[in-house]
């Protein structure tokens, strides 16, 4: 007599060798190299735009510095204050010395 696990694998559909739904090797390559180009893309507009930097590593220090309940809220209020852009400005300015 068969065991639970043995009856439910024999139902298993068998697996072709060319299974319809995968990429072949042409579509493959082309999928990783456009990764590899979206990561250079990416990497390219964060040097230019180092305030991104500053940013999150702003709200990310305030975060572990106030750990807040809601970060949801806390991220709500951090990035929505008017005087977020002088505090990036001065992270900037700390960082470059």
């Amino acid at each position: 007599m068969a065991t639970l696990l043995e009856t439910k694998l024999s139902e298993k559909p068998a697996q072709t060798k060319n299974d319809e739904r995968a990429l072949t090797k042409e579509q493959q390559d082309k999928l990783n190299q456009q990764k590899i180009d979206i990561r250079i893309e990416n990497e390219r507009y964060l040097r230019s735009h180092p305030e991104i930097s500053a940013l999150i590593g702003g709200f990310v220090s305030e975060v572990v510095l106030q750990q807040p309940k809601d970060i949801r809220e806390f991220a709500a209020e951090y990035f929505n204050d008017p005087a977020l852009a002088d505090k990036v400005r001065t992270i900037q300015h700390e960082n470059s010395h």
